[in-house]
Order: structure tokens, then C-alpha cells, then sequence
């Protein structure tokens, strides 16, 4: 029987299982494009500090996916996203954004990054967000691909050059 994977809010003791997914995240963004995407180590230490500087922040949304094994959980995913306000600089109205999403790749293909973001849109939505939006890495194709199967469309090009 498979493990059973459950979506729900981040405790406090999920971020640091959830800040070495994110350093994973970080890692794979930073080898794309090393100019684009900054990688300060340690990551895991940053990336916690970070995280538990929004767990109970009002609009923010902190998501994990666990796996239970017997009495064992185990954090397989995390998902961060947050209400935005209006932002004229991006001719973007005010919405909700989902900033990170990512699942541990050993359970991957068990749709729990599409519970993650449904979950959150969900949230956001009941927090009057009227519309959710995010970016996903050029070059990572998987995600495009997940994220338009959810209703995603693309919006924006963002494109790079150093000075």
C-alpha cells in the first residue's frame, strides 16, 4: 500500500525539513543560470531564517506535503505564497503569488505539487485574492507543463542581461 501524502499549513517544526527542499530549489534555479539566480550557502540555515520569518505572517501561505509512514511524518514538499498588492510596475492588480513550489523528486508523479497549488489557490482565493499567478524557471519544462495543466497561462517573459 502506498504512503499516504497529505497537504496542510507549516508548523513551526516542518521548516526545517522544508528549508533543505528549498535549498534543493534554489541549487537547480542557480544551475540554470548561475548570473540570474543567487545561491548563498548555507543555504538550509538562510532559507529557515527565511521561512520562519513568514510562517505566521498575515497573508502568507506555508504549505507542506507530508508523508505518513505508520506514526512517522516525513515533509516530501513545500509551497510558499503570499496575497501581493498592486503593483504598477508590473501592471499586475492586486492577487495572490505563489512564490516557491517543490516536491521531493522520490515522490514525485503523485500529483502532490498539484495539491500544493490547488491547495493554496484555494487559500488565497479566501483571502480575496482574485487571481494567482507565478513564475517558473524558463528552462525547467516540467513545471511549465504542471502548472498550465492547472490553469496557469502564460503572462510574462522575463529576460536577462548582464550589465
Amino acid at each position: 500500500m502506498a504512503d499516504a501524502i497529505t497537504v496542510r499549513a507549516a508548523r513551526r517544526e516542518d521548516l526545517e525539513a522544508a528549508s533543505r527542499l528549498a535549498a534543493v530549489l534554489v541549487r537547480e534555479h542557480h544551475a540554470y543560470d548561475p548570473l540570474r539566480f543567487m545561491s548563498i550557502e548555507p543555504l538550509e540555515e538562510g532559507y529557515e531564517r527565511f521561512l520562519r520569518s513568514q510562517v505566521d505572517r498575515d497573508g502568507i501561505v506555508l504549505l507542506v506535503a507530508v508523508r505518513r509512514r505508520g506514526l512517522d511524518e516525513t515533509v516530501v514538499g513545500y509551497l510558499l505564497g503570499s496575497l501581493e498588492d498592486r503593483d504598477w510596475s508590473d501592471l499586475r492588480d492586486a492577487c495572490g503569488k505563489i512564490h516557491d513550489v517543490y516536491v521531493d523528486a522520490g515522490v514525485r508523479r503523485r500529483g502532490v505539487a498539484s495539491q500544493l497549488v490547488e491547495e493554496a489557490v484555494t487559500r488565497l482565493a479566501a483571502m480575496g485574492a482574485p487571481r494567482v499567478v507565478l513564475m517558473a524557471a524558463w528552462r525547467n519544462d516540467g513545471a511549465r507543463s504542471l502548472f498550465e495543466r492547472l490553469g496557469f497561462r502564460p503572462t510574462m517573459l522575463e529576460m536577462t542581461r548582464e550589465a
